[in-house]
């Protein structure tokens, strides 16, 4: 029997996951690093994709030794790097399709 999926976790639930304190939270939030459903951090919801990005923040500024500005900064950089390379693919397969013809 499988266990359902963790749609949202609030902040509370959200820590206990990261092992963050919730200062550690706010600040990345105030970094826009997360981007939490809701308006004050009692009221915070966080998906599975915000629980990605937290723990590879984490590394990123463990690793790194990277202020949470420079993290934010990493975080952006990799994300345009997967577009571009996602994009590359789909070029080549057009690209692909266009030498069999």
């Amino acid at each position: 029997m499988s266990s359902p999926l963790i749609a949202e976790l609030d902040m509370k639930e959200f820590c206990q996951v990261t092992e963050m304190p919730a200062a550690f939270v706010t600040e990345i939030v105030g970094h826009g690093i997360l981007e939490p459903q809701g308006q004050r951090p009692d009221d915070w919801l966080f998906d599975a994709d915000a629980l990605a990005v937290a723990r590879l923040a984490i590394k990123l500024q463990h690793d790194l030794e990277l202020e949470w500005e420079g993290v934010a900064l990493a975080l952006d950089l990799l994300t345009e790097v997967d577009r571009l390379r996602a994009e590359n693919f789909m070029l080549k397969q057009r690209l692909g399709r266009f030498l069999l013809d």
